[in-house]
């Protein structure tokens, strides 16, 4: 594997985990032209594709895909024995089994909500692809896969993205589960209850305290008591003698 290619498909792969939220093991749909082409060019998809993409990877397909791999006969029995030996994913064709590219299309509708990658070697399939964002695609170029880079429709969504203009079905998903999750959606017929908030303190605290006032009302005031003076009868010294001479005469 060259390091030229390898840088390739990690700056690739930081796209897509960065802005469509891939994450690892990452589930890559392979339909019949793709396991022919690893055949005929002896590519090990399993054993390759992991150390291509920098992480673990689920090989995966549809039942529609290995009926059409039955129906065209022995020229494709070897890539149909190596679309068995994949992990096969329900599709909605059970009864009426269509075109392997009719199927992966339908796997990839509504946003690509199981962030799956498509392998193929057909071109119109590849183009309808393009046509969708988010859907990282793979294709093999002689003896060597080759993730291709992202679409006109992916970058056009990844810039409405950073201008706040949409959000993707994911997010919208994720972020409902998440208002239930907090209890933050509000039940019908349920009333919102008022929280209570911090009241200030109470005004009638705030009052200055009053003076203690006495029992006539006036405050009592050191400068303005009087001391009681004791109330002495001063006798005159003529008087003093005349009651020791009566005295006396006595």
């Amino acid at each position: 594997m060259g390091v030229t290619r390898q840088k390739h498909a990690k700056k690739i792969m930081g796209f897509y985990k960065h802005n469509f939220q891939f994450r690892e093991p990452f589930q890559v749909l392979l339909d019949g032209t793709f396991c022919q082409a690893a055949l005929r060019n002896k590519i090990q998809i399993r054993e390759q594709l992991p150390g291509y993409l920098g992480g673990a990877a689920q090989l995966c397909t549809t039942r529609c895909v290995i009926k059409e791999l039955e129906s065209l006969g022995k020229a494709l029995y070897g890539a149909k024995l190596i679309a068995q030996r994949f992990q096969v994913r329900n599709c909605s064709h059970h009864k009426n089994p269509v075109s392997g590219s009719t199927c992966l299309l339908s796997m990839i509708e509504d946003g690509n909500p199981h962030h799956f990658f498509i392998a193929t070697q057909d071109q119109e399939l590849s183009n309808k692809v393009k046509r969708k964002p988010g859907i990282p695609l793979l294709f093999i170029i002689q003896n060597t896969m080759v993730l291709d880079k992202p679409s006109l429709k992916s970058l056009a969504f990844v810039q409405k993205l950073q201008t706040n203009q949409l959000v993707p079905e994911y997010q919208k998903q994720s972020i409902v589960e998440l208002k239930e999750k907090e209890g933050l959606v509000k039940q019908e017929g349920e009333k919102r209850r008022k929280r209570k908030r911090a009241g200030g303190p109470n005004p009638l605290s705030c009052l200055k305290k009053k003076k203690k006032k006495t029992q006539e009302g006036q405050e009592p005031s050191a400068e303005k008591k009087k001391r009681r003076k004791r109330k002495r009868n001063r006798v005159s010294k003529a008087e003093a003698m005349q009651s020791v001479q009566k005295n006396e005469g006595e």
